[in-house]
């Protein structure tokens, strides 16, 4: 009989136990990476054949992976770089998680994708006093002038203190609208305001010490400054891209849990001198197709060469999905020459952004051109994943929705 009690009384404290709040600053999450039905709809959608049968056959339990990097979190249906976003990230199994960073008017870090989004991504229109102190302040759609609504509302418009008072939303905006909150309501169709009723945004420090307690790795990403530079006088493009990982090194963060982005080489040379420890793990952005011409088929584009961005420091190279795919003479999607000479060179490859064309039975968008021809299904992103990882040899692949990445990852046996 005692013994009975005994064994009454453990279960009603392991049962109370599980019911008391976690301690502040520790975030539960599920024992196994939660994936939800994606990307089994995917696999459903998959053009038959090997690839499909094998993933058709994988269920689980998916665990955290570093392939699998949240893009600004879990953008696709929650409120990029919102606690919110982080959280989703991480409970999908993103091993890696990104916080765009830029800064504010009192030169504190904040995660924003661009310097200059606030009017898109937050609720700062419709805050009288903060929309007061944008760049552009809201202006009306006029149909008869033929003229589009606009704003412009920067992060170096206002204080880290009045940042935080905003609320993060989907990014979009509607451009035929009369008023801020018309101007607000232009979430894509595709995606959802399910989740972005009270987004919570996220200074960088505040981002560092959430993505630590979920057990993730980290890969700031220093924006561009749309402010000349030095801003107020003073502030620097070095001090800028210095204090970005002094904040790491506060937090006593390991380097090789860090991985600095930016698309300028500027940024990386400076951390290759300054930063080396940093700067081994550093992702040199690609961005030269818009800005240089370079073409991903013809090497006297790629200046520098990739045996000298090799030779300069890089060690990791950043470039869109479209970059390292091309079709063959039977339409199939193979590596393209730009991803052949960059494993040749002895550069790591990380790919961005799978899952944020939208449905791709048109093909998909930017992410997709240069392979739009074999595309016509949700499944060929799965198709266009496997090609990335097994025949270009991508190290981590960047995620609108890391369920995908760290479905793949799990079920080909990756880390």
């Amino acid at each position: 009989m005692l013994a009975r009690h005994r064994t009454a009384l453990l279960s009603f404290l392991l049962a109370l136990g599980a019911a008391l709040p976690v301690a502040a600053g520790e975030i539960a999450l599920p024992r196994d990476a939660q994936l939800g039905p994606r990307p089994f709809y995917l696999v459903d959608r998959m053009k038959d054949g090997p690839l499909k049968q094998q993933l058709s056959q994988c269920t689980g339990p998916f665990h955290k992976t570093d392939f699998s990097i949240g893009h600004r979190g879990a953008a696709l249906q929650f409120p990029e770089h919102s606690r919110e976003s982080y959280l989703a990230a991480a409970r999908m199994g993103a091993g890696v998680i990104e916080c765009d960073v830029t800064f504010t008017r009192d030169r504190q870090l904040v995660c924003r994708h661009s310097q200059c989004d606030l009017h898109t991504t937050t609720n700062i229109l419709t805050v009288p006093d903060l929309a007061a102190k944008c760049t552009q302040p809201f202006s009306p759609a006029d149909p008869a002038a033929g003229r589009k609504a606009s704003a412009k509302c920067c992060t170096s418009d206002i204080t880290l203190a009045e940042f935080k008072r905003l609320t993060a939303k989907m990014d979009g905006f509607n451009p035929d609208a009369r008023t801020p909150e018309e101007y607000q309501n232009g979430t894509p169709r595709w995606r959802t305001d399910l989740y972005a009723n009270s987004g919570t945004l996220m200074s960088h420090d505040e981002s560092i010490a959430l993505i630590r307690s979920l057990g993730a790795k980290f890969t700031p990403e220093l924006k561009a400054p749309e402010v000349a530079m030095p801003f107020d006088g003073d502030y620097t493009q070095e001090t800028y891209a210095t204090q970005m990982l002094a904040a790491y090194k506060a937090a006593g963060i390991p380097p090789s849990d860090v991985f600095p982005q930016s698309f300028s080489l500027k940024d990386i040379l400076y951390w290759v001198k300054t930063e080396p420890d940093f700067a081994g793990q550093a992702l040199y952005l690609e961005d030269r197709y818009e800005k240089a011409g370079l073409d991903p088929n013809r090497p006297e584009t790629w200046k520098p060469s990739m045996q000298e961005l090799k030779a300069s420091g890089v060690a990791i190279l950043g470039p869109p999905i479209f970059a390292m795919l091309a079709l063959n003479d039977k339409g199939e999607i193979v590596p393209s020459a730009y991803a052949r000479a960059a494993k040749a060179a002895g550069l790591d490859l990380i790919g961005w952004s799978l899952e944020r064309d939208g449905p791709l039975n048109r093909g998909g968008a930017f992410y997709h051109k240069s392979v739009k021809a074999a595309i016509d299904r949700d499944g060929d992103t799965l198709t266009v994943l496997d090609v990335l990882a097994k025949q270009v040899g991508v190290r981590a692949m960047f995620s609108d929705w890391p369920a995908t990445t760290t479905f793949y990852a799990n079920c080909m046996g990756m880390k």
